[in-house]
């Protein structure tokens, strides 16, 4: 598996596990001195990961995910860079609750 999959597979178990430990997304997100910034970093980090298969013109890769699961997480990615204040929380529990768990079972595919 490619090491940039590998890293978002493994941010999605962190988020996953942060939800857990607070007893749900809603719950994680309104804990502002650990949680929330916790994942919002991970989110981060996980579009930054897709941006390097981007750059390394890892298309064959990129292809087995849906573009706009992709575009979403650029978005968001530039959401939180640019306005972290601002950032809509709702918006993030639809990304942890929704699309995570699309690109997390697109990974698990490839082994």
């Amino acid at each position: 598996m490619h090491r940039s999959l590998e890293l978002i597979y493994e941010k999605i178990l962190l988020i996953e596990s942060i939800v857990s430990e607070r007893g749900g997304i809603t719950e994680a997100l309104a804990d502002e001195k650990l949680s929330k910034p916790a994942i919002l970093m991970h989110l981060i980090a996980i579009a930054e990961q897709f941006k390097r298969l981007q750059e390394k013109l890892e298309y064959d890769t990129l292809s087995r995910f849906d573009k706009e699961d992709i575009r979403g997480a650029f978005a968001i990615r530039n959401f939180i860079a640019h306005d972290y204040e601002g950032v809509n929380m709702a918006m993030i529990e639809e990304v942890v609750r929704t699309y995570l768990p699309k690109i997390k079972k697109v990974i698990e595919n490839e082994h």
